[in-house]
């Protein structure tokens, strides 16, 4: 909030959730490999490479799904600007949380790029937060605001693992 009690701007919430963005998915897995004990535990050789694959699809799947809680939500993913409309377009229509399944893809893909025992427990230490956040504060602000949309919604699509096919 700002002084006068007000929330701040979309330009300023915006700001402020790319700024989180890149202490979680880069500041902070630099701090990790910094003081990892171990550097290179783990030898993938050129297999390393393919850490950039669930990078480039982790980044794509953030970015796509920021732009429809703005575009069609009208509002972000922060919480104190969180969307007015119920979005169930793009990958929203597959899975309840895709933009945190694309921060996980990325911190994957940093893994295995930096072949980092360290960075697979900072991960896990991620992945144990958002679904806490998820379960305890997320899916119950939804359900109050969305009401039996979001309920049905949450009966028919998973919370993290896409069902790819649907079912006739």
């Amino acid at each position: 909030m700002n002084v006068d009690g007000r929330l701040p701007s979309r330009r300023w919430t915006l700001l402020l959730a790319v700024l989180l963005t890149l202490t979680i998915l880069v500041l902070l897995p630099l701090l990790v490999m910094k003081w990892d004990w171990h550097p290179r535990p783990v030898f993938l050789g050129p297999l390393r490479w393919l850490g950039l694959v669930p990078i480039c699809l982790g980044i794509w799947l953030g970015i796509w799904s920021v732009t429809l809680l703005i575009t069609r939500g009208e509002g972000t993913p922060a919480p104190w600007d969180p969307p007015q409309r119920f979005v169930l377009a793009g990958p929203y229509q597959i899975v309840r949380n895709p933009i945190m399944l694309g921060v996980l893809a990325v911190l994957l893909g940093e893994a295995v790029l930096a072949e980092s025992v360290a960075m697979l427990f900072y991960l896990c230490l991620v992945a144990g937060v958002v679904c806490w956040y998820v379960v305890a504060i997320e899916e119950k602000g939804l359900e109050a605001r969305f009401g039996d949309a979001y309920r049905v919604y949450k009966e028919r699509v998973p919370r993290w693992v896409p069902h790819l096919l649907r079912k006739g």
